[in-house]
């Protein structure tokens, strides 16, 4: 019985490959800056569009982002021992927040101060 559950351990990573989990996937921010964080199972290597992403020894990982206005795909790519791939694509938009407006100049002894309007 012990050497079954032993072969069936090792056989989990043939036997379902490379695994990948993002649980908090926002679609919309209006943060520029986020962290995409997660979980990769049964992997040898991770990248984000490209880039390799430190994994710890339970598949956590947790890689900061820099948005550009509009829409941004981040591609999340795992590859296993065997050489086998999945991937996760994650669709962000980043609309920024409205600019503050600069609504009206008070004067103090002379020189003006611009007023930031809420």
């Amino acid at each position: 019985m012990l050497v079954i559950a032993y072969a069936y351990y090792e056989a989990q990573g043939f036997l379902f490959g490379p695994s990948i989990e993002v649980p908090n996937a926002r679609t919309e921010v209006s943060d520029q800056f986020i962290t995409i964080a997660g979980k990769a199972e049964r992997i040898a290597s991770l990248s984000m569009n490209g880039k390799d992403v430190a994994v710890t020894a339970d598949g956590a990982f947790s890689e900061p982002y820099l948005l550009a206005p509009g829409v941004n795909r981040i591609v999340l790519q795992a590859k296993d021992k065997y050489g086998r791939t999945t991937s996760k694509v994650l669709e962000i938009v980043y609309t920024p927040a409205a600019a503050s407006t600069m609504s009206a100049t008070s004067t103090t002894n002379g020189s003006s101060t611009p007023t930031v309007a809420p």
